[in-house]
């Protein structure tokens, strides 16, 4: 016997965030992408080099990289293959484990991210930080981590 679900249909108030939420994720995203453009990088170019400045030694293995990126092994590949016809990055073997490869930002990565990152942050500023009230960016904050958290579990991680 089948049991029958009822669809709980969002109320006016939830439709309203949830749709609030995809508009201003599609609009920032947009602009964000358009504030790195004059300086020849994507959002997953920026967001590369970031994780790979950040990490020990300017490296991530691929795997890693892929999983920090959100992006599958195969169009991380790819993305990287153009990051290294530009020079931001370079592929290097890794010796414990002849199978995998390392991303390394590059010295010219690390000066693009030097030159980049102050635009970047102006940019976010602009177009989110300042937008919002400090206590509104607490309680955002603390609104969007229980989500955050139930996601990264889906994902299998912590």
């Amino acid at each position: 016997m089948e049991t029958e679900t009822a669809t709980r249909w969002l109320t006016d108030t939830e439709q309203c965030a949830w749709r609030t939420h995809l508009e201003v994720n599609r609009l920032l995203t947009h602009q964000l992408e358009k504030d790195l453009q004059p300086f020849g990088l994507t959002m997953n170019d920026y967001e590369i080099l970031v994780n790979l400045s950040e990490s020990e030694g300017d490296r991530m293995r691929m795997s890693d990289l892929a999983t920090a990126t959100m992006q599958s092994k195969s169009r991380l590949s790819h993305q990287i293959t153009r990051m290294e016809n530009a020079n931001l990055v370079r592929r290097e073997n890794c010796e414990s484990d002849r199978r995998g490869l390392f991303a390394v930002l590059t010295e010219h990565g690390l000066e693009t991210m030097r030159k980049v990152a102050p635009h970047h942050v102006a940019s976010v500023r602009r177009h989110f930080i300042d937008l919002l009230a400090p206590e509104d960016l607490t309680e955002l904050d603390k609104a969007l981590k229980p989500i955050a958290e139930h996601l990264r579990g889906q994902r299998g991680r912590p």
